[in-house]
């Protein structure tokens, strides 16, 4: 019998998985089978959450001699590279340690002091005291690196958005109101200085003293998906904490832009828009046009996944109806099975491209990064939950995607998440564990998430 390591212990395949012979059934499994397999997957989940998430990241990452998080690991989880220091890194490592303070309460006071380091970090380095608002890069030592990208050349509201997010969850796991008075400054600087009173929403770039960009920052655009996501997602944070009746108005708005105005009828996010949220399209370009501005317009799949997750997590905590935004959700996750799914090895491709609004995508991003993967588990599992008789059964994607991330994304020898999925990446095996766009957050996230949804009474 094949085993894995999970945990602290080796674990038989065959019994760890065995809800993929019930979901395989003709038959529904009786109610209380189910939830001893969900109970049996939960398990096996926290365990890949200690042993490759948060054990091969801390302490590790925890810079003892500068304040915050180190950021570039090899495959082996040796330190490499300069350990330069972005705001979202920063800040997605201070949340994901006050999560796990949250959700490992025995462990509690561990956590959340790395994360009051990586606080620490964030309002004594990375904010700036003269005109406010958080700088994109430091160096290590917090020396502010002033550049010609569209990064190191001003201020950006994701990046502003991930702090607001990080100090947020820190002022809630640890009830300090000292650092719940930062995040809300924080929010203040961002709304006043990106909010876009005109056309909703929010300028992704601004100049270090605060001026919007409303044309966008070089060749990327004034508004786009990903911001706009992420802002919502820390306005969400912000508001669970601080139920502020601004907050609540921004984040009202900002559900409507990503719910209503960014995903289109096939079930998919638009990425990139001007000011007044025209999306930047390619489609009537050559071949060769289109290629070459793909990052710019193209269906991801992995965001529209997560944005499923993000729209949901949003109307929850505003406390509203949620019908019209689950079926929102529904159809990106049902486009994204559709289009984005490997039904044979499993897993979710990155990214694909409607030549012709017609036919079915032309798939142009074949690789199956970590975080997509992360995202389209917790995404599955909660789509399943929501429709449980859903004739995708989702339930059953779910488990597929956990069997896929156990195989081909996690490294059973290093330990950690593999950069994407080694079926069809397998140089993936000695890349980089760490960078300053990976970290432990959609990882970390998505298993605490689906750990917590596994363990709650199986839906009636």
């Amino acid at each position: 019998m094949n085993e894995v390591l999970i945990g602290n212990r080796s674990v038989a395949i065959a019994s760890l998985l065995f809800v993929v012979a019930a979901v395989g059934c003709t038959q529904a499994p009786e109610p209380n089978a189910e939830i001893r397999q969900r109970d049996v997957l939960a398990d096996s989940v926290v365990s890949m959450l200690e042993q490759d998430v948060l054990d091969p990241w801390y302490p590790a990452s925890v810079d003892t001699l500068d304040g915050g998080f180190l950021s570039e690991f090899a495959f082996d989880w040796e330190l490499v590279g300069r350990q330069d220091k972005m705001v979202v890194t920063q800040a997605r490592h201070v949340w994901t340690t006050a999560r796990a303070a949250e959700f490992f309460p025995e462990q509690r006071d561990a956590y959340l002091a790395m994360s009051r380091q990586g606080v620490d970090f964030l309002m004594d380095k990375m904010w700036d005291r003269e005109r406010g608002g958080f700088y994109s890069f430091v160096s290590r030592d917090g020396t502010v690196l002033r550049g010609t990208d569209v990064f190191t050349s001003g201020k950006t509201a994701y990046g502003n958005a991930f702090a607001i997010y990080g100090l947020a969850a820190y002022a809630r796991a640890a009830d300090s109101d000292e650092v719940l008075d930062h995040a809300k400054v924080a929010f203040r600087w961002l709304d006043e200085h990106a909010h876009d009173s005109t056309y909703g929403g929010y300028y992704q770039f601004f100049s270090r003293d605060g001026t919007p960009e409303r044309s966008g920052r070089g060749t990327d655009p004034a508004k786009d998906q990903n911001s706009s996501i992420h802002i919502l997602e820390a306005l969400t944070e912000l508001y669970q904490v601080w139920p502020d009746a601004m907050v609540r108005e921004r984040l009202e708005e900002m559900l409507h832009i990503v719910r209503d105005t960014i995903r289109t009828d096939p079930g998919y996010l638009q990425l990139f828009f001007t000011e007044d949220w025209t999306p930047i399209s390619y489609r009537d370009s050559s071949e060769a046009v289109r290629r070459e501005n793909v990052n710019y317009d193209h269906v991801s799949f992995g965001h529209d996944v997560e944005t499923a997750y993000l729209i949901f997590e949003a109307a929850e905590t505003l406390g509203i109806e949620k019908e019209q935004t689950l079926r929102a959700g529904k159809q990106m996750v049902d486009h994204a099975l559709a289009h984005g799914y490997d039904r044979d090895t499993g897993g979710l491709l990155d990214g694909a491209y409607y030549v012709d609004l017609d036919a079915a995508p032309e798939i142009v991003l074949p690789e199956k990064t970590w975080w997509s993967q992360a995202e389209a588990m917790n995404a599955f599992l909660l789509f399943a939950d929501q429709y449980p008789d859903d004739p995708h059964d989702y339930y059953a994607r779910f488990v597929e995607m956990w069997r896929y991330i156990n195989r081909y994304v996690v490294d059973h020898q290093n330990r950690g998440w593999y950069w994407g999925g080694i079926d069809v990446e397998p140089d993936r095996v000695t890349f980089l564990k760490g960078s300053i766009w990976k970290g432990s957050y959609h990882d970390g996230r998505a298993l605490m998430n689906v750990a917590d949804r596994l363990r709650e009474v199986a839906p009636e």
